[in-house]
């Protein structure tokens, strides 16, 4: 009796996972690149973005500055859905209701300011007080991204002219 109960656990653990995955490979396999930047969506799982229009475009991106990019470009549509990885599972969750961390010392994506989201405030802040920053909500982490615009597009040009000028040195 053990044993069949053990495997039924074992059993749901496995569908459990597997349809965590089976959500992160839909989306990252229709949209296998961020649209800006054209970075893995698989790669970066743990701060992709996906937003849906009222329009019924959908549009998938690597990070939350790259959706502040989209959402600033797209004033004339709606966003029906704004949904963002949770941080520890990479399920897509909902980026204006989720907790979010902003700063501290884990490096960001696309961005000296690093934010991340949870699902849950306790992940949040057990994140917070591992790595720092503080624990923030969607329209502050929002604000903060087009703040950072600048800076990142500027460390994002400066880290590819020298990544250009690697390959160049390799080659010659």
């Amino acid at each position: 009796m053990k044993k069949i109960v053990i495997y039924c656990v074992l059993a749901m653990f496995c569908l459990s996972a597997g349809s965590v995955l089976m959500a992160l490979s839909n989306d990252v396999k229709e949209m296998p690149a961020c649209k800006y930047c054209g970075m893995s969506r698989e790669t970066f799982a743990h701060s992709r973005m996906l937003i849906e229009y009222e329009d019924t475009s959908t549009v998938g991106l690597c990070s939350l500055r790259c959706a502040s990019v989209d959402l600033a470009l797209n004033l004339d549509k709606a966003p029906k859905a704004i949904r963002v990885a949770d941080y520890n599972t990479k399920e897509l969750i909902n980026a204006e209701t989720a907790t979010w961390v902003i700063g501290g010392k884990k490096l960001g994506v696309m961005t000296r300011n690093a934010k991340w989201a949870f699902a849950k405030k306790e992940d949040a802040e057990k994140f917070r007080l591992e790595n720092g920053g503080h624990v923030s909500g969607f329209d502050e982490i929002l604000e903060a991204a087009y703040k950072d615009l600048g800076n990142d597009t500027k460390m994002i040009r400066e880290k590819r002219k020298m990544m250009k000028k690697k390959m160049l040195e390799k080659k010659g």
